[in-house]
């Protein structure tokens, strides 16, 4: 890698950082891309050089964040254990416990999927592959178990699960963003045991 790329690099990791602060600490309305030129301590330009948009950065924001969520499932899926439904909800629990040291900037992402003028290089939610495979990979184990209905459409049931799981949020937004992870977790684990009650076999 070139100087000049190491430059841009930097400069993008340090539009991130700030970005991703500002979307939490000041919401996503409220937040600028001068605001966040002046936070990383790089020109507007800069920022217009490596993102198209404000709603790009917050994408690839909760792009960037990933790896650090993935290293904790890494880590604990090979040792989830308990039913089809059991092992969803640890995934979902999770999943809150990550999203929630940042409730702002996970309800920005929610809030910016919905806008019909997002551009090509904006990630909406729900569309992150890793986790679609990962709840496609304990529903076809079910299925493999006979817990779960073979003749099920499990893109359709994956699709309901991350609906639930966003839709929880609302709870976090009334609250100003200050709702404990285990609140969601246990709404979440209630809708899993109902939505369960639709895919176990006849």
């Amino acid at each position: 890698m070139g100087v000049r790329d190491e430059q841009k690099a930097a400069t993008r990791e340090k539009v991130l950082d700030a970005a991703r602060d500002l979307f939490n600490d000041v919401g996503y309305e409220e937040t600028t891309i001068r605001a966040i030129a002046e936070r990383a301590g790089v020109s507007v330009g800069s920022v217009f050089t490596t993102f198209a948009s404000k709603a790009e950065v917050l994408s690839h924001v909760m792009t960037h964040r990933l790896d650090e969520l993935y290293a904790e499932f890494d880590r604990v899926i090979p040792f989830l254990r308990g039913s089809t439904a059991d092992r969803l909800c640890s995934i979902f629990a999770i999943h809150y416990a990550f999203e929630t040291r940042r409730v702002k900037l996970f309800l920005a992402h929610i809030a910016a999927s919905y806008n019909p003028n997002n551009e090509a290089g904006v990630t909406p939610y729900g569309r992150n592959p890793r986790l679609s495979q990962m709840l496609i990979d304990v529903l076809e184990d079910g299925v493999r178990k006979g817990e779960v209905r073979s003749d099920l459409d499990l893109g359709l049931l994956v699709d309901t699960l991350k609906a639930a799981y966003a839709w929880n949020y609302r709870m976090a937004a009334a609250k100003g963003g200050d709702l404990a992870a285990t609140e969601m977790s246990a709404v979440m684990d209630r809708q899993i045991a109902l939505i369960a009650e639709g895919w176990k076999p006849r």
